[in-house]
Formats: C-alpha cells, sequence, structure tokens
C-alpha cells in the first residue's frame, strides 16, 4: 500500500479510521473519572516517548536549520492538543462511542466555516447548507433534553480540533509531520504535568497501558493521513475517513454492547451525506478544471 493511487489511498485512510476509532476505544476504557489529567498526561508522555526514535532519526538525515522552525505555532498547537485530549476524554467517559464519534465528525463543518473566517476562503451556499444540516443532526444525535457536560465536551473537542486542523496549513513544509508532532507533543507535557499535579490524585498505574494503546493508535492514526494525503488530492480520498463512523458502531456494539438508536443514525447522515456531496462536487470540478486543461493543450500543440 504505497498511497500512490487513489485505492490504496483510500485503503489507508480507512486503516487510519479504524485506529482512530480503536484509540477512543481505549479512552473510554480506561476508568477516568477523577482522574482525566493524569491520563491525559500519560498520553502525552507514550506520545512523546514513542515519536523520540522518529524524530531523532528525521533531526539527523535532514537539514538542521528545520528543526528549530515553526515553534511557535507548535506551542500553540501542542497547548490545543492538552485541551482537546481533555475534551475527548470526558466526552468518551459518558457518551456512547457511535454518539460521541458522531459529533466528532462535524469537525470538517467547523473547518469550512472557520477557514471563511480567517484564511477568507469562499463559503458557498452549499457549505452554508452542509453546516445547518449538522448542526441539526448533532440535535438529533444529541436529543438534549438536558445539557450534560459530555455534550459540551464532544462539541467543543469537534471545534478545537478544527483549529488545530486548520493551524496545519501555517506548518513549515520543509519540516517532517512526525518530527512536527514530536515536538508539539514535547510542548504539551507541562501544561498537562501542571494539571496532573494540580489535580492531586494517586497515580493510578492501571490506566497506563489504556494510555499507552491510545497513544499508538493516534501515531498510527497520523501516518495514515500523511501517507493517504501525500500523492492523491485530498477531495479524491477525504471521505474514506467517514468509515470511522462505522467502526464507531460495530466496536461500541461489540465492546460495549451498546445498540446506536434510529435518531443516532438519522443524525449522522445529516452530518455525512452534506460532506460527501461536498467532496463529491469537488471531485467533479477538478475533472472539469484538468479535462478543460487537457482541451487547450491539445489545441495548443495543434
Amino acid at each position: 500500500m504505497s498511497g500512490r493511487t487513489v485505492s490504496s489511498a483510500i485503503l489507508i485512510l480507512v486503516l487510519g479510521s479504524f485506529f482512530a476509532t480503536l484509540c477512543d476505544v481505549f479512552i473510554k476504557m480506561a476508568d477516568v473519572d477523577v482522574t482525566i489529567f493524569q491520563f491525559t498526561f500519560f498520553r502525552a508522555v507514550f506520545m512523546c516517548l514513542f515519536l523520540f526514535p522518529i524524530a531523532v532519526h528525521k533531526y539527523l538525515s535532514s537539514d538542521k536549520s528545520t528543526a528549530t522552525l515553526g515553534l511557535k505555532l507548535h506551542f500553540i498547537r501542542g497547548n490545543m492538543w492538552v485541551l482537546a485530549g481533555v475534551l475527548l476524554t470526558i466526552s468518551l467517559a459518558e457518551l456512547p462511542l457511535a454518539t460521541a464519534n458522531a459529533v466528532f465528525y462535524t469537525a470538517p463543518i467547523f473547518i469550512m466555516l472557520f477557514g471563511a473566517f480567517f484564511y477568507k476562503e469562499r463559503l458557498s451556499i452549499d457549505v452554508l447548507l452542509a453546516a445547518i444540516l449538522g448542526f441539526i443532526g448533532i440535535l438529533v444525535i444529541l436529543r438534549p433534553t438536558e445539557i450534560t457536560f459530555s455534550m459540551i465536551s464532544a462539541i467543543l473537542f469537534a471545534i478545537v480540533l478544527a483549529v488545530n486542523s486548520l493551524l496545519i496549513k501555517k506548518l513549515p513544509q520543509e519540516q517532517s509531520m512526525l518530527y512536527g508532532l514530536f515536538v508539539t507533543q514535547m510542548f504539551a507535557l507541562p501544561m498537562v504535568s501542571i494539571l496532573a499535579f494540580w489535580e492531586g490524585e494517586v497515580f493510578d498505574l492501571g490506566n497506563i497501558m489504556f494510555a499507552a494503546l491510545s497513544s499508538v493508535c493516534s501515531i498510527l492514526y497520523s501516518v495514515s493521513c500523511l501517507i493517504g494525503y501525500r500523492y492523491v488530492e485530498s477531495s479524491k480520498v477525504t471521505s474514506a475517513e467517514y468509515s470511522g463512523l462505522i467502526f464507531a458502531f460495530l466496536l461500541g456494539w461489540w465492546i460495549f454492547g451498546e445498540t446506536p438508536d434510529l435518531g443516532v443514525f438519522i443524525g449522522s447522515l445529516f452530518v455525512i451525506l452534506p460532506l460527501l456531496y461536498l467532496s463529491h462536487r469537488d471531485i467533479r470540478r477538478l475533472r472539469k478544471e484538468q479535462l478543460l486543461s487537457n482541451t487547450r493543450s491539445n489545441l495548443g500543440a495543434g
């Protein structure tokens, strides 16, 4: 699976979505009712440990001047990762796996909205309609007769994830993605260490295994995105990531005995279908542009 063809890139991204869902499973399996900051600390530590040899290899095999690029941005993203990690843990502790993941998949909607605000990207009627339907989907999925902290956490996690994703555009292109991820996690350690100390709970060694496994899955997901989007146009393969919602339904049912009701399915359709339409629309637009370009080239050659 080289990721050089559309089919192989899609398969890699589907595997990545599986690892992302598996990461959520391990977080949900941990008993973190009162040790949320501690668990997030363990995850950051293991991320650094697993990425360290990769980061050293990238540092030794690349231009040393790139190692210190984007430190301010890595610092911001590292502390946002802490916030996202805490919100993710809180939401998964109470919400069913499929319900939480359905809300998480609204992140692309926030990316489009924030992209229009921060990067002056064009905000079409289709995008606005997708956003409205996505928010309707959230209401259908959560059916908030009462507002709980886990519901708010799931929505806030999607928002923080969207902002962090937009910041990737500003990362230095000369720098390896995995090296940058290591630096980001290093910057996350001071803040999450302070929070874990402030939490004041006795270290729960039973959660270390789940923190390590979730960290491995996070790295594997990052690697899959790095390969899956490297050689092909993102609009052609990004819909493959929505397979994670299927994995959430299946793993939630198999491991936790959760049976999603009709509302979760309907709400998920409100979230996913408009995004799939936008992705399909972009593919058609790119094909037309490519066809027009080829036609002009042939006319010029004639």
